[in-house]
């Protein structure tokens, strides 16, 4: 097998036009050359947010789930509390405020877990998760598009939710199965 330069794009774009926008993502269409050498087209969702979500820790490792129909699935979901954030506003931030609309919940700790591509075969969608700790309680503020229960569950069942397929967001499984790497190797106090 031949080494590929994984600096070389061997993708080339002949011609791209918007097919749609929105307020949240823009659908873009290249005409290409394939890495093979033949025509064709790729479809690119680009997204106008940064994603960001956050495993909220209280001292006996219980966290917080946010329940939500899902109108793309047209079903149920429980997540960890995760939304968007302009591009200009620091992710911290953004990750803040979106705890407080959805949970309720300030922290006066928090630790970086991790930057992931949501989707990468069709949307350049960056998502960044956040750990919360040393947590105070007051009154959620969500959006008008979100109708959301809120639940606190121990941290190792959340874990069990995504073993069992009960948790299908891939944000929040790869938030939830680094922390809890995190919590065995004892990088979390």
């Amino acid at each position: 097998m031949n080494k590929i330069d994984e600096d070389k794009n061997p993708w080339t774009n002949l011609a791209a036009k918007e097919v749609y926008t929105n307020p949240w993502i823009r659908v873009v269409e290249n005409q290409v050359i394939k890495p093979m050498g033949g025509e064709g087209i790729y479809g690119v969702v680009h997204f106008k947010n940064l994603a960001v979500g956050i495993i909220a820790l209280d001292e006996n490792l219980n966290t917080w789930l946010v329940g939500q129909y899902r109108y793309t699935l047209n079903r149920y979901s429980w997540e960890m509390p995760e939304g968007g954030g302009a591009l200009d506003t620091p992710p911290i931030e953004s990750a803040k405020r979106e705890l407080l609309e959805e949970t309720g919940i300030t922290a006066r700790r928090w630790t970086k877990l991790m930057d992931i591509h949501t989707s990468n075969s069709v949307t350049d969608e960056i998502a960044i998760a956040y750990i919360a700790q040393d947590l105070s309680f007051g009154e959620a503020e969500p959006e008008d598009t979100e109708e959301l229960q809120l639940k606190k569950v121990p941290f190792e069942e959340v874990v069990d939710m995504v073993m069992l397929g009960e948790i299908t967001d891939a944000f929040t499984i790869c938030a939830i199965l680094k922390t809890k790497l995190w919590i065995d190797n004892g990088m979390i106090s």
